[in-house]
C-alpha cells in the first residue's frame, strides 16, 4: 500500500484484539506484586488509525471522528488517521489531543474480558502483561508516578474492581451494538464507500475498504422497517454515524496540524 492510500481493514479472526499482545487472567498468585501506573499514557494507540467504538459513546465520538464500518461483520470504528499506522490524536508524548473524546476501547486498556479455558470458557478479567503501564511494585521506589496494586493479599483492590466493572459494561455495550448492526444489516442499509481527503498543500489521500449507511436506502424504508429499527434501538447509532460525516473536516484539520508541526 502506498502513502496515498489508507485502508481500514478488520483483523483476522484468530488475531489478538487491537493493542493486546500478552493478555493474562488476573490472579493473586501470578500478579500479586503487580500494579498499574496512574499516569495516563496513550502511546500504545499511536499507530491506530481506526479504533472500535460502541453505540453508547457515538454521540460523544461523532463530534471528533468519522464513524464507519469495517470487515465482514461491519464493525463500527472511529477513523483517527488518514494514513495506515498513524493516529493523528496521540502526540509524541502519548497524550490524547484535547478536547477530543477518548474512546472506551482505549480507556479500557490494558484490561480486557476474555474466555478462561480453566473455567469452562467463562469470561474473566485479563491484563495485557506487555503493557508499559503494568509495573512490579518492587519498582515503585524508583518511579515518580504512583502505582495502584492489583491485589491486597488475595483480594482484588478497588482499582481492579473498577477495571472489572468497566470491562463488564463495555462487554454489555459491545453486544448491544452488535445486535443493532445485525438489525441494520438485515434491512440492507450498508454500502461500500471510498473517501478522498485533500490535505493542505494539495496532497490527496484515498481511504478505502469501509462501509457506510446508504442514506437514500434508509430514507426509502417502509414505516414498518423504520419502526423495527426504532424498537431495536438502532436509530441512534444510524443518526450518529450520518452526523459524523461532518467530522472528516476535523480529521483533515488534525492532519494539517500534524504536518505543520
Amino acid at each position: 500500500m502506498t502513502d496515498n492510500e489508507a485502508m481500514t481493514q478488520a483483523a483476522p479472526a484468530d488475531a489478538m484484539p487491537l493493542f493486546y499482545s500478552k493478555p493474562e487472567a488476573l490472579n493473586p498468585v501470578r500478579h500479586g506484586s503487580l500494579g498499574l501506573t496512574a499516569r495516563s499514557d496513550f502511546a500504545f494507540a499511536r499507530t491506530a488509525h481506526a479504533i472500535p467504538v460502541v453505540a453508547s459513546e457515538m454521540p460523544a465520538a461523532m463530534r471528533s471522528y468519522p464513524i464507519v464500518f469495517i470487515g465482514p461483520g461491519k464493525a463500527p470504528v472511529i477513523i483517527t488517521g488518514v494514513r495506515q499506522g498513524e493516529n493523528l490524536f496521540v502526540d509524541a508524548d502519548g497524550r490524547w489531543t484535547a478536547p477530543h473524546y477518548v474512546p472506551a476501547y482505549v480507556r479500557r486498556y490494558p484490561f480486557i474480558l476474555a474466555e478462561d479455558p480453566t473455567t469452562s470458557g467463562r469470561l474473566t478479567l485479563c491484563v495485557d502483561r506487555s503493557s508499559e503501564r503494568v509495573i512490579d511494585q518492587l519498582m515503585a521506589p524508583f518511579r515518580e508516578d504512583k502505582i495502584a496494586p492489583f491485589f491486597s493479599g488475595n483480594e482484588p483492590t478497588e482499582a481492579t474492581k473498577q477495571a472489572l466493572a468497566f470491562c463488564n459494561q463495555f462487554q454489555i455495550d459491545f453486544r448491544a451494538t452488535r445486535e443493532m448492526i445485525d438489525k441494520i444489516d438485515a434491512h440492507g442499509l450498508f454500502a461500500p464507500r471510498q473517501s478522498k481527503v485533500t490535505l493542505e498543500g494539495g496532497e490527496v489521500l484515498n481511504l478505502t475498504d469501509f462501509q457506510v449507511i446508504d442514506e437514500p436506502a434508509f430514507n426509502k424504508l417502509s414505516d414498518e422497517a423504520f419502526l423495527d429499527l426504532r424498537k431495536s434501538g438502532a436509530l441512534g447509532l444510524l443518526y450518529c454515524h450520518l452526523a459524523s460525516t461532518n467530522s472528516w473536516t476535523s480529521l483533515v484539520h488534525q492532519a494539517s496540524l500534524r504536518k505543520a508541526g
